[in-house]
C-alpha cells in the first residue's frame, strides 16, 4: 500500500532576488515511488524551486517537509542528509578521475586512514549494475558518451541512498537510445520507491514518464495534472495562458537570389563526403538528420571555424574563402551556435555589451569605444527581439535560457548579415519562448535574410521549413520540398536510404 504521506512537500514557498520575486507562494508535492514533473516557460521559477529543494539556496518564506516533518536546509549536505539528490543539466563530473571515484568523491571509504579504492570499487560496480551500465567502475569519465556520464549522476545519487531524485533537463544533450535507455533506469528506480522529480521542456517525455505534472507559471502554481489529462495542448495552456493556435508562425515569403552557394565542400569530420546545397534570400532551409550526421561539422565549416578541406562557398553570388569567423563575419555569414553559454554569449557581461560584441568595430574609434552608439544598437535590438529584462544593463547570465537566445540574435542581426545559420535554435528553451524564436525566424526570412538551420526536433523542421536538406554520416542524403515532409520522409532518408 502506498504511503499517503509526500515522501518531500512544499508549502507557500516565496524567494525573491534583487529586483524580481522568482516564487510567489509555490506549492508541491512527491509521493513515494511517484513520477512529477515540473514544467513551466523560462523565468516561471522551477530551477529556482529545485535548488531549495536540493539545499543549493534556502526559502524566504514558507515550508518544506521531509516524510511530514519540516526541515531546513542550510546547503546541499543537509538535503543529502534526507536522502534529496540532484542531476544538473550541466553534469558535475571530473572527467579526469575513474567512475568509481567520481561516485564516492568526497565520501571515499577508508582503511587504516587511507581510501579504500577495493570498497570503492566493489561498491560502485553494483551500482553500476542496478542502473545497467555495464562499463568497469575503474574506467575514466572522460571515455564515457554524455548518455553514459548522466548515468554515472544517478549511480552516484544512489550512492547516498537517495530517495528523491531531481533531474533537471536530462535528455538535453542524449541521443534518442540513450534517452530510452534512461527512461528505463527511471521507471526502475520508480519501482523501486524511488521520488522522481523530472524537469524538462520536451512535452513528449513528461506525457510519458509522469504520474502527475505540476505547472509553474511567472513564479506561481498554475495548475496540476494527473495521468490521464497530461496531453501536448493541456500542457501548453496551463504554461503560457493561453491557447497556441498556430505555433510554427509561417507566412509565404518570395524568395530571392541564391544568398550562399556551397558546391563540393569537403569537411575534416568527414572527408570522404562532397557537400552541395543553396539558400536563397528569404528562404528557411532545414537540416535533419540522427546524432553524428555531421550537421554541426557543416555549420562550423560554413562559419570557418573548421576550414573546408576543399570545395568553394558562394555568398552573395562572390565566390568567399571562410578560413576563420572573421572571414565569415566579412562576408555577411552568421552562426547561432548550439552550446550558448559557451559559445553564444559571455554570460557575465552585460546585455548591451554582448549585442555589442560582433560589431565592436563598428562603433568603436581610434581604440575607444562609443558607448552612444553600442547603447542605442543594444536598445534597438532588445526592443525589437522582445527581450525580457529590466534594462540592458542586465547580466546575460541572469536571463532565461529564451532571452539568452534572443541576445545571440540580436548580436548577429546587428551586423546585418545575408546569411543566418542557427544550430539547435530553440535547444532547452520552453514553448512559448520557442513560439517567439519562430516567429523572429519567419520576420528575418521576410526581411530577405537566408536561414539554414539545423534541428533534431522533427516537428520543428517540419513546422519551420521551405525546404528539408537530409544527411547521414556526413553526406547529403536527400532534399524534401514543403510538400514533401513527413517525419517517416524524413527518417526515411536520415538512416541512409
Amino acid at each position: 500500500m502506498v504511503s499517503e504521506t509526500p515522501r518531500l512537500e512544499v508549502r507557500d514557498i516565496v524567494k525573491s532576488f534583487p529586483g524580481v520575486k522568482a516564487l510567489k507562494g509555490v506549492s508541491l508535492r512527491v509521493m513515494p515511488g511517484e513520477v512529477l514533473s515540473v514544467v513551466g516557460e523560462n523565468g516561471a521559477g522551477k530551477s529556482t524551486l529545485m535548488k531549495i529543494l536540493a539545499g543549493v539556496q534556502s526559502q524566504d518564506t514558507g515550508t518544506l517537509l521531509v516524510d511530514g516533518k519540516a526541515q531546513k536546509f542550510g546547503s546541499v549536505s543537509d538535503a543529502m542528509s534526507h536522502g534529496i539528490a540532484i542531476i544538473h543539466q550541466e553534469l558535475n563530473l571530473a572527467d579526469n578521475l575513474e567512475i568509481g571515484a567520481n561516485i564516492f568523491l568526497g565520501r571515499e571509504p577508508r582503511r587504516f586512514g587511507l581510501i579504500n579504492n577495493a570498497q570503492i570499487n566493489k561498491d560502485s560496480a553494483k551500482l553500476l549494475k542496478r542502473i545497467g551500465l555495464n562499463v568497469s567502475p575503474k574506467t575514466l569519465v572522460k571515455e564515457l558518451t554524455v548518455g553514459q556520464q548522466q548515468m554515472v549522476e544517478i549511480a552516484k545519487a544512489l550512492s547516498i541512498n537517495a530517495r528523491v531524485l531531481i533531474m533537471d533537463e536530462p535528455t538535453s544533450s542524449l541521443s534518442a537510445g540513450e534517452s530510452a535507455n534512461l527512461f528505463q533506469v527511471i521507471r526502475d528506480l520508480k519501482a523501486a520507491g524511488v521520488s522522481i522529480v523530472y524537469i524538462s521542456h520536451r512535452l513528449a517525455e513528461v506525457q510519458d514518464l509522469s504520474d502527475r505534472v505540476t505547472v509553474l507559471r511567472d513564479g506561481e502554481n498554475a495548475g496540476e495534472l494527473v495521468r490521464g489529462e497530461v496531453t501536448h495542448d493541456s500542457l501548453v495552456r496551463l504554461m503560457v495562458g493561453r491557447d497556441i493556435s498556430r505555433f510554427f508562425a509561417r507566412n509565404p515569403h518570395s524568395k530571392g537570389k541564391v544568398a550562399i552557394e556551397v558546391k563540393d565542400v569537403v569537411t575534416t569530420a568527414w572527408p570522404k563526403h562532397r557537400l552541395n546545397l543553396s539558400v536563397r534570400a528569404g528562404e528557411i532551409v532545414g537540416v535533419a538528420g540522427l546524432v553524428g550526421a555531421g550537421r554541426t561539422e557543416m555549420l562550423r565549416t560554413l562559419f570557418g571555424v573548421d576550414a573546408p578541406v576543399s570545395g568553394s562557398i558562394e555568398v552573395g553570388g562572390k565566390c568567399v574563402e571562410l578560413k576563420s569567423p572573421k572571414d565569415a563575419i566579412s562576408a555577411g555569414v552568421a552562426l547561432v551556435p548550439e552550446d550558448r553559454k559557451q559559445q553564444g554569449v559571455v554570460l557575465d557581461m552585460m546585455i548591451r555589451q554582448n549585442i555589442g560584441l560582433a560589431s565592436l568595430h563598428q562603433h568603436s574609434r581610434l581604440g575607444f569605444l562609443n558607448f552612444g552608439v553600442e547603447q542605442q544598437q543594444s536598445t534597438d535590438m532588445s526592443q525589437r527581439l522582445r527581450v525580457k529584462a529590466p534594462g540592458d544593463f542586465y547580466r546575460v547570465g541572469n536571463l532565461s535560457g529564451g532571452n539568452q537566445q534572443k541576445v545571440v540574435l540580436g548580436k548577429w542581426l546587428a551586423m546585418k548579415p545575408q546569411v543566418l545559420l542557427m544550430d539547435e535554435p530553440t535547444r532547452g528553451i520552453d514553448v512559448g519562448a520557442k513560439q517567439e524564436i519562430y516567429q523572429l525566424m519567419d520576420e528575418l526570412a521576410g526581411q530577405g535574410i537566408a536561414i539554414l538551420f539545423v534541428s533534431s526536433e522533427l516537428e520543428e523542421i517540419i513546422g519551420m521549413s521551405d525546404r528539408v536538406i537530409v544527411m547521414h554520416e556526413g553526406r547529403i542524403t536527400g532534399e524534401l520540398s514543403r510538400e514533401q515532409l513527413s517525419e517517416e520522409s524524413i527518417m526515411h532518408l536520415a538512416t541512409g536510404h
